[in-house]
């Protein structure tokens, strides 16, 4: 029995990032990882709430395609809980996602100096023995502030971009990929509803 009241549980993290792995790690999760193999460019939304939970929720269903479901469905099979997440910068109003080569991430960069962007990050936790998903968003924004492999070029870890960033309202984990505070929150819901009442208490 794990905390909470909750039985044992395992993780499957649905994503490559180095700064997710970092962040599982440090809130002392363990997991393997399986990526998703999806076109995010096919997949558009205007309000990018909207386009990063709908990434989120693609990512989910090309991993569990891949999955043997049945082996995590068995009775006494421990849950096994998978994690995919997604995150673009909005500035100006327009959506950023990972920059196309060199050149625009450093026009990226140019862009935000004296400016503001708003780091919009989604997490989704599905219960792959209940079928259960929880998922939400964030919305950080970032003050002032050559990256090819994050949302709006905007990698908030990288040690010549953290001194020129004056202001984060919000929390610097969910710029970097992965909200601590979601990832908690949404790990819970998709665990309680399959416990009985009386363990809760």
């Amino acid at each position: 029995m794990s905390e909470n009241g909750f039985p044992s549980y395992k993780i499957i993290l649905g994503s490559s990032s180095k700064a997710r792995r970092e962040i599982l790690t440090e809130m002392g999760y363990e997991y393997t990882i399986l990526t998703a193999d999806i076109d995010e460019k096919n997949i558009r939304m205007e309000k990018p709430e909207k386009l990063v939970v709908a990434l989120a929720e693609a990512k989910a269903v090309a991993i569990m395609s891949r999955l043997q479901l049945s082996d995590f469905l068995e009775k006494d099979a421990e849950p096994t809980l998978l994690i995919t997440a997604d995150t673009v910068v909005v500035y100006e109003g327009a959506i950023r996602e990972k920059p196309t080569d060199k050149e625009e991430a450093r026009q990226f960069l140019k862009d935000y100096s004296g400016g503001l962007a708003t780091v919009v990050g989604s997490v989704l936790v599905t219960n792959l023995k209940t079928g259960i998903s929880k998922g939400g968003y964030d919305r950080v924004e970032i003050e002032e502030g050559i990256v090819l492999h994050v949302a709006g070029g905007l990698m908030l870890e990288h040690p010549l971009i953290w001194p020129f960033v004056e202001t984060v309202m919000g929390t610097t984990d969910s710029v970097m990929g992965l909200s601590k505070a979601l990832v908690k929150q949404l790990i819970f819901q998709s665990l309680v509803s399959s416990v009985p009442a009386d363990r809760l208490r």
